[in-house]
């Protein structure tokens, strides 16, 4: 991470994807989270890595001029880089800016520049992996924001690239309609243990807001 931002000079545009485990711990140092819980990153050599030291190496030092886009794809991922501005789309379609700065009124913003988060899901939500063919698994969002991203016939405005990714979670989920297969009575039981409705829901953050409708997505 610190590698990623040291030196960035104005014109910059930073790239950072994680696609692996992600978890939550008390927030027990600086009381800035609303749910009291920190959202993490789990690296492979062990341990975890909380959303403030992800904000602090990757966010803050970014200046005028410079932009970050971070895909997360990963359990309990939805504010793991504490920006102050979550985009939400409506049941319509239509975004919502929340106001997401921290409740102890810490600073998490950058030096300048700009942040954008896209991550696999809410703060208390999971994130589906094994996605892909044995030579290349992937995790949904990863599968789903590829797919988006760089396979659309033209360049996606921010809103058309999250609309997207969450149609094609949806869609991935509703493959589990496999259940179906089994006799009607215990289909129908299954339904009800299983909440559908309860599927990931892939999240925009900014250390801005912006207008989402008219901006495109570019890296």
């Amino acid at each position: 991470m610190r590698w990623l931002v040291y030196g960035c000079k104005s014109g910059d545009s930073l790239v950072f994807h994680f696609s692996g485990h992600g978890g939550q711990v008390r927030d027990e140092d600086d009381g800035d989270e609303l749910d009291g819980k920190d959202e993490t990153i789990c690296p492979v050599d062990g341990g975890y890595i909380r959303d403030d030291e992800i904000n602090e190496a990757l966010v803050r030092p970014l200046v005028h001029g410079v932009t970050l886009h971070a895909i997360i794809d990963a359990c309990h991922s939805g504010t793991v880089l504490d920006l102050p501005n979550l985009c939400k789309l409506k049941k319509n379609g239509q975004p919502e800016w929340k106001n997401h700065s921290p409740v102890n009124g810490a600073w998490k913003n950058p030096s300048g520049g700009q942040a954008i988060l896209i991550s696999g899901c809410t703060d208390s939500q999971l994130s589906t992996d094994g996605i892909g063919d044995e030579q290349l698994p992937m995790g949904l969002l990863t599968y789903s924001f590829v797919t988006a991203a760089f396979f659309a016939r033209q360049m996606p405005t921010y809103v058309q690239l999250l609309a997207t990714i969450k149609a094609i979670i949806l869609e991935r989920n509703a493959d589990s309609r496999i259940i179906c297969k089994l006799p009607a009575p215990l289909c129908s039981l299954v339904r009800k243990v299983v909440n559908f409705s309860g599927v990931q829901e892939p999240q925009l953050s900014s250390s801005h807001k912006f207008d989402v409708n008219r901006e495109h997505f570019l890296l």
